[in-house]
């Protein structure tokens, strides 16, 4: 790959550092320019991370001809409005998860993105980690048999403030979205979309729902369970109960990735990865490669999946009672 491509960055915050941290160890990507609603934080970011530019609104950073590819790294509730604005000016979007607020919102961002045949993807971080790529591999020598069950979960204590956007449900708040969406990410992907959801959810003091828990049931007889909570300090994993042995994958947040394996009465293997940047660049990677090559989507993360994945959390909403304001389930 011989061409730049001028990265923008549309909402410079935490994990848009992470972002920007990743985006600099890729050689074919320019730090090019952000944007926020605040034109100090902008050209704040900026300086920090060595973008060329910034702006003091959403809608200049978008008409910037000079932008190829805008990273979205707002709270939920923003996404849909902001990378239908990006697609309009015909910029690739890499959106953070979760995409959008619910189904609608996400049909219409695709929508967009064919309208104006522009590069879409949903930023999601594990189809691209060496732990993830290695269950794959482990589980299609088929040495394990089938799966039979899955329990993954994901759970810390953050500081309560009832602004931040994971206790405020205008923004999109509550654990599922922010955490619990990994769950569901290892359910659909190891399992595929159940048919059948139930699931319960504890509600905090601003509203929004701290914990949930979820069971998929599916025809062939193999069930998962979901677990995501700002209540409880559990971590990050996923548990692969299967015919002939187990898988286990576990990560220290963004690294120190693990892959536990064994047969039934033989000793397991431990396998450990850490990935250089905290394995954003991959994201990154993708979007450039898929445009080099004429994709308007990827085939990693291809909407489909998105699709899926809005849609299985819409329906883990409807069974716990979430509910955002003004937002249909």
């Amino acid at each position: 790959m011989t061409k730049q491509y001028n990265w923008g960055i549309l909402a410079p915050g935490k994990m848009a550092a992470k972002f920007a941290n990743g985006l600099k160890t890729v050689k074919n990507a320019t730090l090019y320019a952000t944007g926020s609603r605040d034109k100090a934080r902008a050209a704040k970011f900026a300086i920090e991370h060595g973008f060329r530019k910034s702006y003091g609104s959403y809608e200049e950073l978008a008409a910037d001809p000079g932008v190829d590819i805008v990273y979205i790294a707002s709270p939920h509730s923003h996404h849909h409005d902001q990378a239908i604005l990006c697609l309009k000016n015909k910029k690739a979007v890499l959106c953070e998860k979760a995409f959008a607020l619910n189904t609608v919102q996400v049909e219409e961002m695709i929508a967009e993105a064919k309208k104006h045949n522009v590069f879409l993807m949903e930023a999601l971080w594990p189809p691209f980690q060496p732990f993830y790529l290695k269950a794959h591999e482990i589980l299609e020598t088929g040495i394990l048999g089938r799966i039979i069950h899955l329990h993954a979960y994901f759970s810390f204590i953050p500081p309560f403030d009832p602004a931040d956007r994971k206790f405020n449900t205008s923004l999109g708040g509550g654990s599922l979205l922010d955490i619990g969406i990994y769950p569901v990410i290892d359910a659909l992907t190891f399992l595929g979309v159940p048919d059948e959801i139930k699931a319960r959810a504890l509600f905090g003091e601003t509203g929004a729902e701290e914990s949930v828990s979820a069971i998929f049931r599916y025809d062939n007889g193999a069930m998962a369970t979901i677990y995501s909570s700002f209540k409880t300090n559990v971590g990050i994993g996923c548990d692969l109960i299967c015919e002939k042995g187990n898988l286990t994958l576990s990560r220290g947040r963004d690294m120190n990735q693990r892959v536990i394996f064994g047969l039934h009465g033989k000793e397991k293997e431990t396998i450990v990865f850490n990935p250089p940047a905290l394995g954003y660049h991959w994201e990154a990677e993708e979007v450039m490669n898929c445009l080099e090559n004429g994709l308007v989507e990827s085939p990693v993360v291809p909407l489909s999946f998105s699709l899926d994945l809005i849609r299985t959390l819409d329906r883990i909403r409807h069974e716990a009672g979430i509910v955002f304001p003004g937002v249909d389930m």
